[in-house]
């Protein structure tokens, strides 16, 4: 008998699109403290932003970003995931991060909506429109995953590396370190990515917000920038 050859998993093309870098969720707009380490000289070339984008993955994401995926994907009544959003909310200490953070999580929202429409997704959007949940781009992820029963590895990694995506090419512009050096740099994440699934997939609900205070206080000092390319 003939085979029909297997298609790509049913959540395959949703998480291809949300994971673009080109979605418009305002990701070129935000340098995540990034900039202040510019303005500084401690970033100059291809290798002090690989070094630095591997310890905001190593720390940031996966403490916040990161283990809210898991844990949205894990939690049971959806009041659950919306007690993320407020954890989320409550980590980001610097202003223009957590501002940062419900921009870009609105829009993320309106297009998770629309790529995978669901209660959950509908019941989060009207949260944030009435100021119950502050918005962010890692619950509306998690939603989505929740929606169409996507794995945690899978999901985790895709939102990791287009968030490595978005920064590498703003570091393209802004130092600049050129096209080819920014594959380079997104070839060597590959393994920093990795590392932060298995990372975030060990750590406890209780390691939740850890922070890296050198990156929150660059951060923080960021609004305060003379000259600044992006918002934050």
């Amino acid at each position: 008998m003939e085979q029909t050859p297997a298609g790509p998993p049913s959540y395959l093309l949703a998480l291809l699109q949300l994971s673009d870098s080109a979605l418009p969720t305002g990701a070129f707009s935000h340098s995540f403290g990034m900039e202040m380490y510019l303005e500084r000289g401690l970033i100059t070339n291809e290798a002090d932003f690989a070094r630095w984008l591997g310890e905001f993955v190593a720390i940031q994401l996966v403490h916040n970003d990161g283990l809210a995926i898991r844990l949205a994907l894990e939690a049971g009544p959806v009041e659950d995931v919306f007690r993320l959003d407020a954890m989320l909310a409550a980590a980001a200490l610097p202003r223009e991060i957590r501002e940062a953070g419900t921009k870009m999580g609105l829009r993320m929202l309106d297009i998770a909506r629309q790529v995978a429409p669901g209660p959950e997704l509908d019941e989060y959007a009207v949260r944030v429109a009435d100021g119950r949940c502050a918005g962010h781009p890692a619950i509306a992820v998690g939603l989505v995953g929740r929606a169409l029963s996507i794995p945690a590895p899978e999901l985790v990694a895709a939102y990791l590396f287009s968030t490595v995506t978005s920064l590498t090419q703003n570091a393209i512009r802004a130092i600049p370190i050129g096209q080819n050096a920014g594959q380079r740099v997104l070839r060597g994440a590959h393994s920093v990515v990795g590392e932060a699934v298995a990372a975030i997939a060990a750590l406890d609900e209780s390691e939740f917000g850890a922070a890296a205070p050198g990156l929150e206080i660059a951060q923080m000092r960021h609004e305060r920038q003379r000259a600044r390319i992006f918002m934050s």
